[in-house]
């Protein structure tokens, strides 16, 4: 499972999943230096980190490298749900304290979430019907 991103690793792989596409380092150095002062060092040890970590493949070109995210934002994000919820002593309590968290907006996206997940289940196996 994975560790939560520390906050640079963040600001990188924000951009990555963002842009969609495989970056080099002087983008994504470009990128951070409207908001803060960065070497360029300091990022290409970061992606390396992050490539390391298994959250970034890379592909060389020429002397430098492409990076692209392995997964997207809502996995990372889901992986972290996963593991938090697995690391509780009382699932059902954790999920009834986190859902008393929830916005409307974050209630309304968890109910869309579980009609997708219940329109993908095979028919029988969907909550109501017949062998559930």
């Amino acid at each position: 499972m994975p560790r939560p991103l520390g906050e640079l690793e963040d600001a990188v792989m924000t951009r990555v999943w963002q842009w969609n596409r495989p970056v080099t380092v002087r983008e994504v150095l470009e990128d951070l230096q409207r908001e803060r002062s960065i070497a360029y060092t300091t990022v290409m040890t970061v992606m390396d980190n992050l490539h390391q970590k298994g959250w970034l493949r890379r592909e060389a070109e020429g002397r430098a490298y492409r990076y692209a995210a392995v997964s997207t934002r809502a996995a990372y994000a889901a992986a972290l749900m996963n593991e938090a919820w697995s690391a509780s002593d009382n699932p059902a309590a954790a999920l009834v304290a986190f859902f008393g968290m929830m916005s409307e907006e974050q209630r309304a996206a968890l109910r869309d979430a579980m009609r997708v997940v219940r329109l993908g289940a095979p028919p029988g196996d969907r909550p109501g019907e017949a062998g559930s």
